[in-house]
């Protein structure tokens, strides 16, 4: 496998991912555009709420991969590649407002969120008017095949978060189980995202699912990276300790209950279910998981997930492209935030 140094430092990080985008740019403010254009409605408070959501968009990285993924082939961005990316975009933004309505948070990058300034029933219509628009976008140029792709995504985000909430009850969650949740959960969003892209291009079903297995274990590098932001170190400051507090079982954890004791064991499980709110229980829970070796062994496993998205990424022709997908992929398991 032909990998190149991987980038050193937060400030290389940001710089490669500038890099990437430049490859895409004149896709990247053309898809601004139609995206802008499709969420707009005949309907004042929805577009109030629109625009909201848009001046807070994140840093888009799924359109990115839907384009790269495009290009990557050596294919011509169309019209169906742009609708693929707004279609990602729109599940993307719908998924996390329905997502801080069921888990009750007031915030999203830094801003309220729209449950905390227009309640629970607007969120949730919000949250359904962008997934019917994607849907309509998807219908509009007769792309159902991409819509099949970005459908599997809708069921198994909606999956991951039931099996999630049925599993964390008892604290008894195993590593397999783990997987199964953030495959769903997170990963196939990014994997459709891959596959979309991919097909919207070239119409190739076996490159189609090459891709969407890249796509998916780079999902799978994303959520465990996500996880290892709960405990801090030299990279990511501070440990936070969010998931402890809402009785998340993140791979760290899994590996250390365990591995510890029974008497250790029992403790941590009693915070994880009674204390998990209180400071110094949590700052205990996360100084049991750092010795039993939970965040060394998750940052393995989040390296082998990327490591195989790699893999699979360089059994394609060489390209500038390729290298920008490269960037990214290490993107996700670099950031800081």
């Amino acid at each position: 496998m032909r990998l190149r140094r991987p980038p050193e430092g937060a400030a290389a990080t940001q710089h490669t991912m500038e890099l990437t985008r430049k490859l895409i740019q004149e896709e990247l403010a053309l898809f601004e555009t139609k995206f802008n254009e499709s969420v707009q409605s005949r309907v004042p408070l929805l577009d109030r709420v629109m625009r909201y959501v848009i001046k807070r968009k994140g840093k888009q990285l799924r359109p990115m991969f839907v384009f790269l993924c495009a290009k990557v082939t050596g294919a011509t961005v169309g019209e169906s590649t742009y609708k693929a990316a707004a279609f990602v975009e729109l599940l993307h933004t719908a998924s996390l407002v329905h997502d801080d309505v069921v888990d009750e948070s007031l915030e999203r990058r830094g801003f309220f969120s729209i449950n905390a300034l227009w309640k629970n029933k607007i969120a949730v219509l919000v949250g359904d008017y962008l997934l019917a628009k994607g849907m309509s976008l998807a219908t509009s140029e007769h792309d159902y095949r991409v819509l099949q792709i970005l459908n599997v995504a809708v069921q198994q985000m909606s999956e991951g978060e039931l099996l999630q909430m049925e599993k964390a009850r008892n604290l008894n969650l195993k590593e397999d189980v783990y997987y199964e949740i953030i495959r769903c959960k997170t990963a196939s969003l990014l994997s459709s995202a891959c596959a979309a892209g991919t097909y919207s291009a070239t119409s190739d079903p076996e490159l189609t699912e090459k891709m969407r297995l890249f796509g998916e274990n780079v999902g799978m590098a994303f959520q465990i990276k996500d996880d290892l932001f709960d405990y801090g170190n030299e990279d990511v400051g501070k440990p936070t300790g969010n998931d402890i507090k809402e009785k998340k079982l993140t791979l760290p954890v899994i590996y250390a209950l365990n591995r510890v004791d029974t008497a250790t064991r029992r403790k941590m499980i009693y915070i994880l279910k009674n204390e998990n709110r209180r400071k110094e229980q949590v700052a205990y829970v996360i100084r049991e998981v750092t010795k039993a070796g939970g965040i060394d062994y998750a940052r393995k496993r989040m390296e082998d997930y990327r490591d195989e998205a790699l893999r699979i990424l360089y059994t394609l022709p060489p390209s500038p492209i390729q290298g920008g997908l490269e960037d990214l992929v290490r993107y996700t398991t670099d950031r800081k935030y």
